[in-house]
């Protein structure tokens, strides 16, 4: 019993003379309290999570899927740049218009947006009313922070209709998936119409049923868009892959283009083998571009803007390489920025915004910095 008692003590000794070993190699042993005063000693812990939540459309959309590439870009690039522990997360919302109106009224600290839709907040018209937005009278509005890509809006039919459509105006009074309402592709397309006199009449339907809605003919036709005239929204792309080659490109007629440039708006030449994976009836096709971005409140801390901005700045090959739409983006990142404030100059651009212009030489004076 003896011998027993003292095998068991010297297992256990060695036991603990290992255990003693491992925690020395990983560091993990008893040490004293850390030296404030010395050099060698860890940073202290830098305090509370500061969430940043950045609002985008549904997860279909081509906002949301590349949104997570920014938010994953900023999540690792921003404790080298500013302090405070920082954290962005993507919060998606029904549509753009919804995600919008959620962070001015307090539920969100980024916003995708276009400059339509920026127009449309600051005139209070249509959905940002008063009377439509009641959340209005107590919102916060969004300012100029970031601009990422263009997009252009155009429209497609299914091929057993093509002969029908001609140009845009036959589209009149017809029913018209325009994308989600809300979407600023949506309110383009209301402009749009508006600019050539045309009944707009939208029929709502799930994204992913476009295919089956044209096929059935439920509906006449869609609005199809691009970024940077290159890439497909996720809904759009699976269209396009279901319906091959039924999916035909409608241009405007050259009267119409002159109608739009006289209203302010320009119509741009798409390559349409560029986007498309098949044939979609023509070579090239008008569609009519807006800039999108993701802009936040004045509250905003201006070396979070301004940090975001750098980071972008000066990674904006690599987003390009991850995505084509930011190929404009990375051939003129400050260019962009500007475009996004002259499409709207009467609203504010938020401090950091305004300070990243003026390290780069490119701030107006006839602009106006939030407070």
């Amino acid at each position: 019993m003896r011998k027993k008692h003292m095998w068991k003590m010297m297992t256990s000794l060695v036991l603990a003379i290992v255990l003693l070993m491992v925690f020395a190699a990983a560091g993990c042993g008893p040490t004293e309290p850390a030296d404030p005063d010395d050099p060698a000693a860890p940073d202290p812990p830098t305090g509370e999570r500061i969430s940043i939540r950045w609002n985008t459309a549904d997860v279909g959309s081509y906002g949301y899927s590349v949104a997570s590439l920014m938010v994953e870009l900023l999540n690792r690039e921003l404790p080298n740049k500013i302090e405070g522990n920082y954290t962005v997360t993507i919060h998606p919302f029904p549509a753009t218009g919804a995600g919008m109106k959620a962070a001015m009224e307090g539920d969100g600290d980024i916003a995708y947006t276009a400059d339509v839709g920026m127009t449309q907040v600051y005139d209070a018209v249509d959905a940002y009313s008063i009377e439509d937005w009641p959340g209005r009278a107590n919102a916060e509005l969004l300012v100029h922070s970031f601009y990422a890509y263009p997009m252009e809006t155009g429209l497609a039919v299914h091929s057993s209709r093509a002969d029908e459509f001609q140009s845009w105006s036959d589209f009149d009074g017809e029913p018209v998936f325009f994308t989600p309402a809300g979407f600023m592709n949506w309110l383009n397309m209301v402009r749009i119409f508006n600019a050539l006199g045309l009944e707009f009449n939208h029929v709502e339907i799930d994204s992913g049923m476009v295919a089956d809605a044209l096929r059935d003919g439920s509906i006449a036709g869609a609005a199809v868009y691009t970024t940077a005239g290159r890439s497909l929204p996720t809904y759009l792309r699976e269209a396009e892959m279901r319906l091959a080659d039924e999916l035909i490109i409608i241009g405007p007629s050259d009267e119409e283009i002159a109608m739009l440039e006289a209203a302010g708006l320009a119509v741009m030449n798409i390559d349409a083998s560029v986007p498309f994976s098949h044939n979609v009836g023509v070579d090239m096709y008008g569609a009519v571009p807006i800039l999108f971005g993701y802009n936040v409140m004045a509250h905003t801390p201006a070396e979070f803007v301004k940090a975001k901005l750098e980071i972008f700045y000066e990674n904006a090959e690599q987003l390009a390489a991850w995505e084509p739409g930011f190929g404009p983006l990375a051939n003129d990142f400050v260019g962009m920025q500007v475009s996004g404030i002259r499409a709207n100059p009467h609203i504010p651009v938020h401090p950091g915004m305004a300070e990243f212009l003026q390290d780069h030489g490119a701030w107006d004076d006839s602009w106006t910095i939030s407070e």
